[in-house]
């Protein structure tokens, strides 16, 4: 199974039922680790943790990370069952497409409900459990919260919070022994982008403005979390790692050589 950077850790994965959070889980539980993947279709939660590699522990459990309640019913259960948690991945996320005139208040709520809510309830109630072991918080951001996007003005308003989250919690928990980070993954081959990639024209146009000229691989996300959750990033606090391909490093404007 490789490394076990994660033996005998308790890791928590929102969202994992497909995509970057089913990535994360796999390699959490390839590296030792105990890892409960949560989401709302236990059929895709149940789907992905078939994938988990022989010998690793893969538990899942249905939960909306918007139901305050259903959350802190979750974590507390699981620091029950299992004595301890290390690691909370704070990855589940929708988008709705739209302009702040297009989108309505249900569905600017509904973005926000999960986006940036189900961060606050599973990052409240994991703090106390983290605090007594050292643990971590890896928030899965965007680069749609580190700039914006035509027409995805709730999405990137609720990414955007993630990011200012990630640095309050950084501060705010660091001298209790709790380190707080997070990944900003441009496009990545997972279900919900796949009508971009399988859109000839629109791809091409992603792979003009990221310099390696592809999508990222959800495993090549779920790497830069669990550097950021290992004892490897240690003094690793507040920081926000683009895994973009180097879509940031450009100023912007289009190539011209």
């Amino acid at each position: 199974m490789g490394e076990s950077r994660f033996a005998d850790r308790v890791v928590v994965v929102t969202g994992g039922g497909s995509g970057i959070g089913a990535a994360t889980v796999d390699r959490f539980a390839r590296e030792g680790a105990t890892v409960i993947s949560v989401g709302r279709s236990e059929a895709k939660l149940k789907q992905a943790a078939a994938q988990a590699p022989a010998g690793s522990t893969v538990v899942p459990r249905v939960a909306a990370v918007a139901d305050e309640t259903a959350v802190d019913t979750l974590i507390a259960g699981v620091a029950e069952e299992f004595g301890r948690l290390d690691v909370l991945v704070n990855n589940a996320a929708i988008a709705i497409p739209g302009t702040v005139e297009q989108l309505d208040a249900a569905s600017w709520r509904q973005v926000f409900a999960a986006d940036i809510d189900g961060v606050f309830f599973a990052s409240r109630a994991a703090l106390p459990h983290l605090r007594e072991v050292g643990g971590c918080i890896v928030n899965v951001g965007s680069v749609s919260g580190l700039g914006a996007d035509w027409g995805m003005a709730a999405y990137n308003s609720a990414k955007g919070a993630v990011v200012n989250l990630t640095n309050a919690m950084a501060l705010d928990h660091a001298r209790e022994g709790v380190r707080v980070n997070a990944v900003h993954p441009s496009l990545t081959r997972t279900p919900v982008a796949t009508p971009v990639v399988e859109d000839e024209k629109l791809f091409a146009a992603f792979q003009q403005r990221i310099p390696m000229e592809r999508a990222a691989e959800p495993a090549e996300v779920a790497a830069v979390i669990a550097f950021l959750a290992s004892a490897d990033a240690g003094f690793v606090n507040g920081a926000h790692i683009p895994v973009d391909g180097g879509l940031r490093a450009s100023s912007g404007q289009p190539r011209m050589f």
